[in-house]
């Protein structure tokens, strides 16, 4: 990301979720069971910047480092709010997805049982060929692993992509 503002938003490039105002943050349930926040679509960096801001510890440690992760590996990276999580892709569609839950943060790649190697999870309600990791803490995140998924996933079409 390179400095400056990103449009009418008013956020800074490359800003953290930190800082990112909080009266625009939306509220975690203290307990999700199993479903997403109720963060509100919206495509752009404030949104994005604004839900992760808006998670308790240690959901929103994990989603900062996740996001941290995405900007530094991908450089034409696009972020959105979608189903209550942060999504993000490169060029056309959306390729993988954090999102908080009660007591660990789910990073799913849609198209993910073409990664080398597989993710570990294969989530529910999100597609047969969606799979991901489960995060309880900053700790359990492998950032060679991580970003080498975050570059071959983002190398086919994502959700609602066109194919190349």
């Amino acid at each position: 990301m390179t400095s400056g503002t990103s449009g009418a938003s008013g956020i800074r490039r490359g800003a953290t979720p930190s800082e990112v105002h909080s009266a625009d943050a939306v509220i975690l349930p203290e307990a999700m069971t199993g479903r997403a926040s109720p963060a509100k679509a919206a495509v752009g960096d404030k949104p994005v910047l604004a839900y992760i801001a808006s998670l308790p510890s240690p959901q929103r440690e994990i989603a900062e480092a996740i996001d941290a992760l995405a900007a530094q590996t991908l450089p034409d990276l696009h972020r959105s709010v979608k189903w209550g999580m942060a999504y993000y892709g490169v060029g056309d569609g959306w390729c993988f997805s954090s999102g908080a839950f009660d007591g660990h943060v789910k990073l799913m790649f849609i198209n993910g049982d073409g990664l080398d190697p597989v993710p570990p999870v294969t989530p529910v309600g999100m597609g047969k060929s969606t799979r991901g990791v489960e995060l309880a803490t900053t700790n359990d995140i492998d950032e060679g692993l991580i970003a080498a998924w975050m570059r071959q996933v983002t190398s086919v079409p994502g959700l609602g992509g066109r194919r190349k």
